[in-house]
């Protein structure tokens, strides 16, 4: 009897993992969209006209990806001088 209490709790803390909805594994990742300008145009117009038939999880990592795409990777190029200008 004692050893099944501890059997049972490992079962059950497995059976309590993260499942994955459908239709989640075909989503493509932030990373994904951001190297394909193309397909994220696509995609950001889709969720603007049909956002539900998309679906939330899809229409989140396309506006990350077209936020990682606009502000970069957040590296300013732009160093100022050391002396400021004198006007």
């Amino acid at each position: 009897m004692k050893q099944i209490i501890p059997l049972l709790l490992v079962a059950a803390l497995t059976a309590c993992g993260q499942s994955e909805t459908p239709g989640q594994a075909d989503v493509p990742t932030v990373e994904e969209l951001a190297a394909d300008p193309e397909r994220l145009r696509e995609l950001r117009e889709q969720c603007k006209t049909d956002r539900p038939r998309l679906g939330d999880v899809l229409c989140n990592r396309v506006a990350e990806a077209t936020n990682r795409r606009f502000f970069g990777d957040g590296n300013v190029p732009y160093t100022p001088p050391e002396t400021p200008p004198t006007f």
